[in-house]
Protein backbone atom coordinates (compact mmCIF):
# COMPACT_ATOMS: atom_id res chain seq x y z
CA UNK A 1 0.00 0.00 0.00
CA UNK A 2 1.29 3.56 -0.67
CA UNK A 3 2.40 5.70 1.95
CA UNK A 4 -0.44 7.96 3.31
CA UNK A 5 0.47 11.80 1.76
CA UNK A 6 1.16 14.15 5.04
CA UNK A 7 -1.66 17.21 5.59
CA UNK A 8 -0.75 19.98 7.68
CA UNK A 9 -3.23 22.22 9.16
CA UNK A 10 -3.01 25.59 9.48
CA UNK A 11 -4.99 27.09 12.59
CA UNK A 12 -5.26 30.26 13.92
CA UNK A 13 -7.21 33.47 14.77
CA UNK A 14 -7.96 36.23 12.15
CA UNK A 15 -4.76 37.89 11.38
CA UNK A 16 -2.45 35.85 13.32
CA UNK A 17 -0.36 35.36 9.47
CA UNK A 18 -1.41 31.93 8.62
CA UNK A 19 -1.35 33.04 5.14
CA UNK A 20 2.28 34.60 5.76
CA UNK A 21 3.41 31.42 7.19
CA UNK A 22 2.23 29.77 4.19
CA UNK A 23 3.72 32.04 2.02
CA UNK A 24 6.66 31.67 3.50
CA UNK A 25 6.87 28.08 3.38
CA UNK A 26 6.07 27.68 -0.49
CA UNK A 27 8.87 29.69 -1.14
CA UNK A 28 11.35 28.27 1.18
CA UNK A 29 10.03 24.11 0.29
CA UNK A 30 13.08 22.95 -1.37
CA UNK A 31 11.49 20.86 -4.21
CA UNK A 32 8.24 19.60 -2.19
CA UNK A 33 5.08 20.22 -3.97
CA UNK A 34 2.43 21.23 -1.64
CA UNK A 35 -1.28 21.38 -2.31
CA UNK A 36 -3.07 24.25 -0.87
CA UNK A 37 -6.88 24.01 0.48
CA UNK A 38 -7.96 27.67 1.84
CA UNK A 39 -11.08 27.58 3.56
CA UNK A 40 -11.54 31.17 2.74
CA UNK A 41 -14.10 33.52 5.07
CA UNK A 42 -15.75 36.22 2.93
CA UNK A 43 -16.53 36.88 -0.31
CA UNK A 44 -13.20 37.58 -2.10
CA UNK A 45 -11.02 34.77 -2.62
CA UNK A 46 -7.87 37.28 -1.12
CA UNK A 47 -5.90 34.43 0.44
CA UNK A 48 -5.65 32.45 -2.68
CA UNK A 49 -4.33 35.42 -4.96
CA UNK A 50 -2.09 35.95 -2.42
CA UNK A 51 -0.35 32.80 -2.19
CA UNK A 52 -0.80 32.57 -5.86
CA UNK A 53 1.41 35.61 -6.28
CA UNK A 54 4.23 34.08 -4.56
CA UNK A 55 5.50 32.56 -8.16
CA UNK A 56 7.18 29.74 -6.93
CA UNK A 57 6.47 26.43 -9.52
CA UNK A 58 6.18 24.13 -5.57
CA UNK A 59 2.66 25.48 -5.81
CA UNK A 60 0.75 25.56 -9.17
CA UNK A 61 -2.33 27.22 -9.71
CA UNK A 62 -3.94 23.70 -10.27
CA UNK A 63 -2.51 23.29 -6.74
CA UNK A 64 -4.46 25.80 -4.80
CA UNK A 65 -8.06 24.35 -3.77
CA UNK A 66 -10.39 27.44 -2.02
CA UNK A 67 -13.46 26.09 0.00
CA UNK A 68 -15.80 29.19 0.16
CA UNK A 69 -19.01 28.05 0.85
CA UNK A 70 -18.47 28.26 4.74
CA UNK A 71 -16.68 27.67 7.91
CA UNK A 72 -14.48 24.38 6.76
CA UNK A 73 -15.80 22.56 10.33
CA UNK A 74 -19.08 23.06 9.15
CA UNK A 75 -19.11 21.67 5.74
CA UNK A 76 -16.93 18.44 5.99
CA UNK A 77 -18.85 16.47 4.20
CA UNK A 78 -20.40 18.68 1.19
CA UNK A 79 -16.82 20.64 0.92
CA UNK A 80 -13.99 19.43 2.37
CA UNK A 81 -14.13 15.45 1.89
CA UNK A 82 -14.84 15.86 -2.18
CA UNK A 83 -12.50 18.43 -2.55
CA UNK A 84 -9.81 16.06 -0.46
CA UNK A 85 -10.59 13.14 -3.04
CA UNK A 86 -10.37 15.37 -6.18
CA UNK A 87 -6.97 16.23 -4.97
CA UNK A 88 -5.85 12.62 -4.09
CA UNK A 89 -7.67 10.95 -7.20
CA UNK A 90 -4.73 12.98 -9.46
CA UNK A 91 -1.60 10.85 -11.12
CA UNK A 92 0.69 13.69 -9.63
CA UNK A 93 -0.45 13.79 -6.41
CA UNK A 94 1.42 16.26 -4.03
CA UNK A 95 4.06 15.71 -1.50
CA UNK A 96 2.57 17.43 0.69
CA UNK A 97 -1.04 18.79 1.32
CA UNK A 98 -1.34 22.20 3.75
CA UNK A 99 -4.92 23.47 4.46
CA UNK A 100 -5.59 26.75 6.01
CA UNK A 101 -8.77 27.18 8.05
CA UNK A 102 -10.55 30.17 8.54
CA UNK A 103 -10.10 32.03 11.88
CA UNK A 104 -13.70 30.85 12.63
CA UNK A 105 -13.17 27.62 11.83
CA UNK A 106 -13.06 24.57 15.29
CA UNK A 107 -9.95 22.09 13.84
CA UNK A 108 -11.43 19.30 15.76
CA UNK A 109 -14.18 18.23 13.14
CA UNK A 110 -11.67 18.71 10.12
CA UNK A 111 -8.96 16.51 11.70
CA UNK A 112 -11.90 13.80 12.64
CA UNK A 113 -12.96 14.03 8.83
CA UNK A 114 -9.26 12.32 8.48
CA UNK A 115 -11.16 9.00 9.45
CA UNK A 116 -13.58 9.02 6.64
CA UNK A 117 -13.73 5.81 4.46
CA UNK A 118 -13.01 7.79 1.46
CA UNK A 119 -9.39 9.33 2.55
CA UNK A 120 -8.48 7.38 5.71
CA UNK A 121 -6.43 4.68 4.04
CA UNK A 122 -4.73 7.36 1.73
CA UNK A 123 -3.77 10.58 3.83
CA UNK A 124 -2.71 11.24 7.31
CA UNK A 125 -2.94 14.79 9.46
CA UNK A 126 1.38 15.21 9.59
CA UNK A 127 0.16 17.71 12.13
CA UNK A 128 -2.04 20.80 13.89
CA UNK A 129 -0.10 24.31 13.62
CA UNK A 130 -1.83 27.21 15.11
CA UNK A 131 -0.44 30.38 14.56
CA UNK A 132 -1.02 32.95 17.55
CA UNK A 133 -0.71 37.10 17.07
CA UNK A 134 2.21 37.43 19.85
CA UNK A 135 1.50 40.80 20.74
CA UNK A 136 -2.52 40.79 20.92
CA UNK A 137 -2.14 37.57 23.11
CA UNK A 138 0.18 39.49 25.49
CA UNK A 139 -2.32 42.32 25.40
CA UNK A 140 -5.36 40.11 26.60
CA UNK A 141 -6.96 38.90 23.61
CA UNK A 142 -8.63 35.65 24.36
CA UNK A 143 -6.25 34.81 27.27
CA UNK A 144 -7.58 33.46 30.75
CA UNK A 145 -4.50 33.40 32.89
CA UNK A 146 -4.88 37.07 33.91
CA UNK A 147 -1.39 37.02 35.71
CA UNK A 148 0.05 36.32 32.19
CA UNK A 149 -1.36 39.55 30.21
CA UNK A 150 -0.39 43.41 30.32
CA UNK A 151 -0.90 44.62 33.72
CA UNK A 152 -3.17 47.18 32.18
CA UNK A 153 -5.34 44.82 30.87
CA UNK A 154 -5.63 42.55 33.42
CA UNK A 155 -8.01 45.49 35.12
CA UNK A 156 -10.13 44.54 32.13
CA UNK A 157 -13.69 43.27 33.29
CA UNK A 158 -14.14 41.90 30.20
CA UNK A 159 -11.06 39.34 30.74
CA UNK A 160 -13.07 37.48 33.22
CA UNK A 161 -16.15 37.16 30.83
CA UNK A 162 -16.43 34.04 28.75
CA UNK A 163 -17.23 34.20 24.89
CA UNK A 164 -17.21 32.36 21.51
CA UNK A 165 -14.14 33.70 20.28
CA UNK A 166 -12.20 32.79 23.43
CA UNK A 167 -13.93 29.25 23.12
CA UNK A 168 -12.37 29.74 19.58
CA UNK A 169 -8.92 30.19 20.60
CA UNK A 170 -9.09 27.48 23.33
CA UNK A 171 -9.85 25.07 20.58
CA UNK A 172 -7.38 25.70 18.25
CA UNK A 173 -4.89 25.33 21.50
CA UNK A 174 -6.16 22.07 22.47
CA UNK A 175 -5.94 20.83 19.26
CA UNK A 176 -2.38 22.38 18.35
CA UNK A 177 0.61 19.70 18.10
CA UNK A 178 2.78 23.12 17.31
CA UNK A 179 2.20 26.84 18.57
CA UNK A 180 3.68 29.60 16.65
CA UNK A 181 4.12 32.94 18.57
CA UNK A 182 3.74 35.05 15.21
CA UNK A 183 4.86 38.50 14.99
CA UNK A 184 7.86 37.44 17.63
CA UNK A 185 9.72 40.72 16.28
CA UNK A 186 7.21 43.65 17.62
CA UNK A 187 7.69 42.35 20.85
CA UNK A 188 10.30 42.38 23.62
CA UNK A 189 12.12 39.60 25.38
CA UNK A 190 9.84 40.19 28.69
CA UNK A 191 6.88 39.45 26.72
CA UNK A 192 7.58 36.90 24.29
CA UNK A 193 9.13 35.01 26.74
CA UNK A 194 6.35 35.57 29.08
CA UNK A 195 3.65 34.94 26.04
CA UNK A 196 5.46 31.93 25.17
CA UNK A 197 5.28 30.13 28.68
CA UNK A 198 1.72 30.74 29.02
CA UNK A 199 0.64 29.14 25.53
CA UNK A 200 3.27 26.40 26.69
CA UNK A 201 1.09 25.41 29.84
CA UNK A 202 -2.25 26.41 27.81
CA UNK A 203 -0.91 23.30 25.63
CA UNK A 204 -1.11 19.86 26.08
CA UNK A 205 2.27 17.96 26.66
CA UNK A 206 5.12 18.20 24.15
CA UNK A 207 3.23 20.55 22.05
CA UNK A 208 6.07 22.79 20.67
CA UNK A 209 6.10 26.67 21.38
CA UNK A 210 8.09 28.07 18.89
CA UNK A 211 8.31 32.43 17.97
CA UNK A 212 8.39 33.74 14.30
CA UNK A 213 8.55 36.90 12.80
CA UNK A 214 6.36 37.08 9.52
CA UNK A 215 5.42 33.49 9.57
CA UNK A 216 9.04 33.11 8.53
CA UNK A 217 9.88 29.46 9.88
CA UNK A 218 11.73 26.20 8.31
CA UNK A 219 9.64 23.78 6.35
CA UNK A 220 11.93 21.16 8.75
CA UNK A 221 10.12 22.62 11.71
CA UNK A 222 6.92 23.40 10.36
CA UNK A 223 6.25 19.91 8.51
CA UNK A 224 6.99 16.03 8.68
CA UNK A 225 5.34 16.27 12.41
CA UNK A 226 3.91 12.71 11.95
CA UNK A 227 1.63 13.02 14.76
CA UNK A 228 -1.20 10.86 12.63
CA UNK A 229 -3.36 13.14 14.90
CA UNK A 230 -6.81 11.89 13.53
CA UNK A 231 -6.19 8.73 15.34
CA UNK A 232 -5.38 10.71 18.70
CA UNK A 233 -8.68 12.91 18.75
CA UNK A 234 -9.21 12.26 23.01
CA UNK A 235 -6.19 13.88 23.47
CA UNK A 236 -7.30 16.89 21.40
CA UNK A 237 -10.01 17.95 23.96
CA UNK A 238 -12.18 20.56 23.00
CA UNK A 239 -13.78 23.38 25.46
CA UNK A 240 -16.44 23.82 23.07
CA UNK A 241 -19.20 21.53 22.39
CA UNK A 242 -20.71 21.10 18.94
CA UNK A 243 -22.27 18.21 18.06
CA UNK A 244 -20.08 16.54 15.65
CA UNK A 245 -20.04 13.06 17.65
CA UNK A 246 -18.62 9.54 16.79
CA UNK A 247 -16.00 9.76 14.53
CA UNK A 248 -17.95 6.63 12.80
CA UNK A 249 -21.04 8.47 12.93
CA UNK A 250 -22.80 8.85 9.62
CA UNK A 251 -20.60 8.37 7.51
CA UNK A 252 -21.98 5.77 5.53
CA UNK A 253 -24.86 8.32 3.98
CA UNK A 254 -22.36 11.17 3.94
CA UNK A 255 -23.84 13.68 6.16
CA UNK A 256 -22.93 14.55 9.35
CA UNK A 257 -25.79 16.23 10.90
CA UNK A 258 -24.80 19.47 11.36
CA UNK A 259 -26.98 20.38 14.14
CA UNK A 260 -24.75 22.97 16.14
CA UNK A 261 -26.57 25.97 14.81
CA UNK A 262 -23.03 27.63 14.28
CA UNK A 263 -22.64 28.10 17.78
CA UNK A 264 -19.44 28.77 17.92
CA UNK A 265 -19.32 32.36 16.93
CA UNK A 266 -20.34 32.51 12.68
CA UNK A 267 -23.31 34.74 13.56
CA UNK A 268 -21.30 36.69 15.90
CA UNK A 269 -19.05 38.07 12.18
CA UNK A 270 -19.66 39.74 9.41
CA UNK A 271 -17.45 40.51 6.38
CA UNK A 272 -18.37 42.59 2.82
CA UNK A 273 -16.45 43.48 -0.13
CA UNK A 274 -15.51 47.26 -1.23
CA UNK A 275 -14.39 48.31 -4.63
CA UNK A 276 -12.59 51.47 -5.66
CA UNK A 277 -10.99 52.81 -8.61
CA UNK A 278 -7.12 53.28 -8.44
CA UNK A 279 -5.60 55.39 -5.72
CA UNK A 280 -2.32 57.61 -6.34
CA UNK A 281 -0.68 57.25 -2.76
CA UNK A 282 0.16 53.77 -1.33
CA UNK A 283 1.24 55.65 1.90
CA UNK A 284 -1.20 57.65 1.78
CA UNK A 285 -3.44 55.25 1.47
CA UNK A 286 -2.23 52.68 3.83
CA UNK A 287 -2.53 55.21 6.22
CA UNK A 288 -6.05 55.94 5.93
CA UNK A 289 -7.12 52.65 5.86
CA UNK A 290 -5.61 51.88 9.44
CA UNK A 291 -7.79 55.35 10.80
CA UNK A 292 -10.72 53.71 9.04
CA UNK A 293 -9.94 50.23 11.05
CA UNK A 294 -9.46 52.15 14.35
CA UNK A 295 -12.48 54.24 13.56
CA UNK A 296 -14.65 51.45 13.08
CA UNK A 297 -13.52 48.69 15.10
CA UNK A 298 -12.64 46.42 11.69
CA UNK A 299 -10.70 43.02 12.95
CA UNK A 300 -9.36 42.33 9.38
CA UNK A 301 -9.01 43.67 6.38
CA UNK A 302 -7.43 42.24 3.68
CA UNK A 303 -7.23 42.60 -0.44
CA UNK A 304 -5.51 44.51 -3.16
CA UNK A 305 -5.02 47.91 -4.14
CA UNK A 306 -4.27 49.55 -8.04
CA UNK A 307 -1.95 52.31 -7.61
CA UNK A 308 -1.56 54.85 -10.95
CA UNK A 309 1.65 54.31 -12.34
CA UNK A 310 2.45 50.99 -10.83
CA UNK A 311 1.80 47.49 -12.87
CA UNK A 312 2.21 45.82 -9.66
CA UNK A 313 -1.06 45.37 -7.14
CA UNK A 314 -0.26 46.32 -3.69
CA UNK A 315 -0.96 43.56 -1.24
CA UNK A 316 -2.66 45.07 2.11
CA UNK A 317 -3.04 42.84 5.08
CA UNK A 318 -4.49 44.69 8.19
CA UNK A 319 -5.14 43.04 11.70
CA UNK A 320 -6.52 45.57 13.96
CA UNK A 321 -4.78 48.81 13.59
CA UNK A 322 -1.29 47.05 12.28
CA UNK A 323 -1.09 46.14 8.29
CA UNK A 324 1.28 44.99 6.34
CA UNK A 325 1.75 46.18 2.43
CA UNK A 326 3.80 44.80 -0.49
CA UNK A 327 3.91 44.88 -4.18
CA UNK A 328 3.39 41.25 -5.09
CA UNK A 329 2.47 40.92 -8.79
CA UNK A 330 1.59 42.19 -11.77
CA UNK A 331 -2.47 42.48 -12.30
CA UNK A 332 -2.08 41.13 -15.84
CA UNK A 333 -5.47 40.58 -17.23
CA UNK A 334 -7.22 41.34 -14.37
CA UNK A 335 -9.11 44.90 -14.04
CA UNK A 336 -6.26 46.99 -12.20
CA UNK A 337 -8.97 48.14 -9.05
CA UNK A 338 -9.17 48.33 -5.43
CA UNK A 339 -10.72 45.45 -3.78
CA UNK A 340 -10.63 45.07 0.20
CA UNK A 341 -12.50 42.54 2.20
CA UNK A 342 -13.56 44.16 5.78
CA UNK A 343 -14.27 41.49 8.36
CA UNK A 344 -15.29 42.26 12.02
CA UNK A 345 -17.80 41.53 14.50
CA UNK A 346 -21.32 42.16 13.72
CA UNK A 347 -23.40 45.33 13.53
CA UNK A 348 -20.24 47.03 11.35
CA UNK A 349 -21.48 50.58 9.78
CA UNK A 350 -21.08 49.10 6.53
CA UNK A 351 -22.10 52.40 4.78
CA UNK A 352 -19.70 54.39 6.49
CA UNK A 353 -16.75 52.32 5.77
CA UNK A 354 -17.69 52.02 1.66
CA UNK A 355 -17.36 55.88 2.13
CA UNK A 356 -14.57 55.99 3.97
CA UNK A 357 -12.40 53.64 1.86
CA UNK A 358 -13.95 54.90 -1.15
CA UNK A 359 -13.72 58.79 -0.99
CA UNK A 360 -11.27 60.42 -3.52
CA UNK A 361 -10.15 62.16 -0.87
CA UNK A 362 -8.21 59.68 0.55
CA UNK A 363 -5.67 58.60 -2.19
CA UNK A 364 -4.71 62.06 -3.25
Amino acid sequence: MPAKIPATVVTGFLGAGKTTLIRHMLQNANGKRIALIINEFGDLGVDGDILRGCGDETCREEDIMELSNGCICCTVADDFIPTMEKLLDRDDAPDHIVIETSGLALPQPLVRAFNWPGISTRVTVDGVVTVVDGPAHHAGTFAHDVAAVDAQRAQDDNLDHETPLSELFEDQLACADMIVVNKSDLMDSTALDATTKTLTEASRPGVRVVQASMGALPTSVLLGLETAAESDMEARHEVHHHHHHDDDEDHEDGDHHHDHEHEHGHDEFESFVVTRGEITDAKAFSDHVVSVIRAHGILRLKGFAAVQGKPMRLTLQAVGPRIDTYFDAPFGAAPRETRLVVIGQAGLDRAAIEKALTEDTVAA
